[in-house]
């Protein structure tokens, strides 16, 4: 499954989109649970079933079903999980629950349900850059149609009722992937991730929750919902992205007038090491590519674009590359393909 997706660019990850030197994607996440059903953390297995059943045909009752495919957890097996935990198209978490779980995947890829994570719906959209009205109006769009298929668990106290007490009352999570090579150079990261964390915003890995940062790559959302409007959680984190861009840039200046030769020289290594190199592991792969992105936009490179680097930084991923080329392959061969992968699409 999926291997035609994977000889595509993601639609999130194209270099066209609002401050798409800094920010890479915007997400907007819904959690939505049915009434009158036990959430899954507790469901059992026949319950889990008829959620899912129940999912179904209020999808194809949505006309959703002509926009995309549904796919059951257990007719997809590990290689494709982490596939589409790469794509960005269901968490790490969804991969841990084994059967009774599914996930909708619409044909742009802008939009994917789980159903059964932990919660019954986690409805996202994702897009290129900086772009969270548009993610908002995607979401929003594909809920309310939803909602007249379907009673959600709600009160009319605390808003939407989710598993986690975190996701009350609007259940939105706003998210952006955002690259900030200059903060960490300039060890200036941990005193704006403190900052943030303070007007209730929470940094997290490349795939969410519980994930490493790779290649200087950050995931900042909302913490809370409770209490506060779909329009104020996104507001807040278009602002502080904002200001994020203005500290990530003012790095940027920094290095360049205090170590200029220096970053010009990391650059251009990296080029030459991504150019040349035989063997890359994922992780060395990341951040040589991070290095590549400040240097596009510090205007110190013009030998590879923006858009090459965000679909690098994909299809380098260790899924990708046994879909991409349609085999199974241990570390040592990944390692060994990944620097030819690479090599090819840098002599283009």
């Amino acid at each position: 499954m999926f291997e035609d997706m994977a000889k595509r660019s993601a639609t999130w990850i194209t270099g066209d989109g609002p401050e798409s030197e800094i920010v890479l994607s915007s997400r907007i996440r819904f959690a939505r649970n049915i009434a009158d059903f036990k959430f899954p953390p507790s469901a059992d297995t026949d319950t889990r079933d008829k959620i899912i059943e129940f999912v179904k045909g209020s999808f194809q009752s949505a006309d959703l079903l002509n926009e995309g495919e549904f796919f059951l957890s257990s007719d997809i097996n590990s290689l494709d999980q982490s596939f589409l935990v790469e794509r960005h198209l269901i968490s790490p978490e969804f991969m841990k629950g084994g059967t009774g779980r599914g996930v909708f995947i619409d044909n742009s890829e802008n939009l994917s349900i789980m159903v059964n994570e932990e919660d019954h719906l986690r409805l996202q959209a994702i897009s290129a850059g900086l772009s969270m009205n548009e993610c908002w109006e995607m979401a929003n769009e594909i809920d309310t149609r939803l909602a007249k298929k379907m009673d959600f668990a709600y009160d009319d106290k605390f808003g939407h009722l989710t598993s986690c007490p975190t996701n009350v009352g609007t259940g939105l999570r706003a998210s952006i992937l955002i690259h900030l090579p200059g903060l960490v150079l300039t060890r200036e990261i941990d005193n704006v991730i403190s900052r943030i964390s303070k007007v209730g915003l929470v940094v997290r890995g490349f795939y969410g929750e519980g994930t490493d940062v790779l290649g200087n790559l950050f995931q900042i959302s909302n913490q809370t919902t409770l209490g506060r409007s779909e329009e104020e959680i996104i507001d807040s984190l278009a602002k502080v992205t904002q200001q994020i861009i203005e500290y990530e840039l003012k790095s940027q200046e920094t290095l360049m007038q205090d170590a200029a030769d220096q970053i010009e020289d990391k650059v251009w290594r990296s080029y030459g090491i991504l150019k040349h190199a035989r063997v890359l592991n994922s992780g060395e792969v990341m951040n040589l590519l991070s290095a590549l992105r400040l240097g596009v936009s510090l205007k110190l490179i013009d030998k590879v674009s923006l858009d090459q680097i965000n679909e690098l930084l994909i299809v380098t991923q260790p899924a990708h590359l046994q879909k991409y080329y349609e085999k199974e392959m241990d570390n040592n061969e990944r390692d060994m393909i990944r620097a030819g992968l690479v090599r090819e699409r840098l002599s283009k």
